[in-house]
């Protein structure tokens, strides 16, 4: 019987010598979304987030959700370095020209998916090069799978074919709104006074 999501993400979890951790190249898309995926994983990984979600429909939301996410690791005194904040909505737009009208959750959103862990790969392997990481073992993953609206599935399957063939790069698996995950991040949330958005991010999910 194939193991789920979750149950291969603890099984990796559970063989990891916290006194050599490995690298965690986290794609975050937002604040509430970080909580409890950041709180599930610091003790295991050496974290490196990528906020890179060009997806957002607007300059002000994309930094009013990067302010959040910037609340939770000042709120939980993470040692957490943001690697990658870089907006170019445009890039998204192109990237998707043609899935407009499709219905939320639809091919939009996988392509969305796609164009969002394509970039986050290719911020992690430059940054694995530039550090000298490649002697490392070094995960790839975002938060997206916590929500109850987005396929764990197709996000891992989207991420491991991006890492197929990587030297340096796996893809973790994980299904992040198992164990209570979802339920968490809005308890969360609500404790750490973040702001929710009721939109995933682009103006055709608005």
């Amino acid at each position: 019987m194939e193991l789920s999501l979750n149950q291969k993400l603890n099984n990796i979890l559970t063989c990891i010598n916290k006194n050599i951790k490995p690298n965690l190249f986290l794609h975050v898309c937002c604040g509430p979304c970080s909580t409890a995926v950041l709180k599930r994983l610091n003790d295991f990984f050496n974290i490196y987030i990528i906020f890179f979600n060009s997806n957002i429909d607007t300059i002000d939301e994309f930094n009013l959700r990067l302010l959040q996410l910037k609340k939770v690791l000042e709120i939980n005194k993470y040692n957490i370095k943001i690697i990658y904040d870089i907006y170019c909505h445009e890039d998204f737009l192109d990237y998707v020209r043609g899935y407009e009208h499709c219905k939320e959750g639809g091919d939009r959103c996988t392509k969305c998916f796609e164009f969002r862990l394509n970039k986050s790969y290719d911020v992690a392997i430059d940054y694995i090069n530039k550090n000298n990481l490649t002697n490392s073992i070094n995960y790839l993953c975002t938060t997206l799978s916590i929500s109850p609206h987005k396929n764990a599935k197709l996000i891992e399957e989207i991420g491991e074919n991006i890492c197929l063939n990587s030297e340096y790069l796996k893809y973790l698996p994980s299904d992040f709104k198992k164990e209570n995950g979802f339920l968490d991040s809005i308890n969360l949330s609500k404790k750490f006074g973040l702001y929710r958005q009721n939109y995933c991010g682009c103006e055709f999910s608005k």
